[in-house]
């Protein structure tokens, strides 16, 4: 009889959680600025307690990084099965990882910055961070020439941080494509020219 109930309270808490994700979620697109969000809104629309929320995410910045990884799983999917390609361009898979990297960051570019400004500390010690940090590291080993591939993928990611990305689309009303033809720009500069 404890062991069903045990299962029963663990479905109870996936449930939650998920409950919970799915209206912050929908809070924070819907909102046109995370930061008018309140943990009262999120628990009422998820139909849970605000104690629930503070036991299961600790805080706003730990809610915050859940809906990031949240919406992150998927893309990440998809860029491991793109990096796994055979036969790509070194070049390309750089490009391509910065390029899915500053999408996400443009469509999420206020809860990015609400994530930033809601105490999670560094934004180098985020996991999804380290996450793309790595996999950009690995992509430019294998670019001819790079010999310091770990601080250039810190500083390649430094070029699309979210609250510049903000600052770009939302204060300098740079475009998203026009934002995305500046990076394979830098990242030209950066690599250095394109032999043949």
């Amino acid at each position: 009889m404890a062991q069903r109930a045990e299962r029963t309270e663990r479905a109870d808490a996936q449930r939650n959680r998920e409950a919970v994700l799915a209206a912050a979620d929908a809070l924070f697109a819907t909102s046109g600025s995370p930061h008018s969000v309140s943990m009262d809104d999120i628990a009422a629309a998820a139909g849970v307690g605000k104690g629930t929320l503070f036991r299961r995410f600790g805080d706003r910045a730990g809610l915050i990084g859940a809906v990031i990884a949240s919406r992150l799983e998927p893309l990440q999917h998809t860029v491991r099965e793109a990096q796994d390609a055979v036969g790509s361009d070194p070049r390309q898979r750089v490009l391509d990882l910065l390029d899915a990297s500053l999408r996400f960051k443009i469509e999420n570019r206020h809860l990015m910055s609400a994530a930033e400004e809601a105490g999670l500390n560094s934004p180098y010690q985020a996991e999804h961070y380290g996450w793309w940090h790595d996999i950009l590291r690995a992509a430019l080993e294998q670019v001819p020439g790079i010999h310091a591939a770990d601080f250039t993928a810190h500083a390649l990611l430094a070029a699309i941080r979210a609250d510049l990305v903000a600052h770009l689309i939302d204060d300098r009303r740079m475009t998203p494509e026009d934002l995305q033809a500046a990076l394979a720009a830098h990242l030209d500069n950066v690599l250095g020219t394109r032999s043949g």
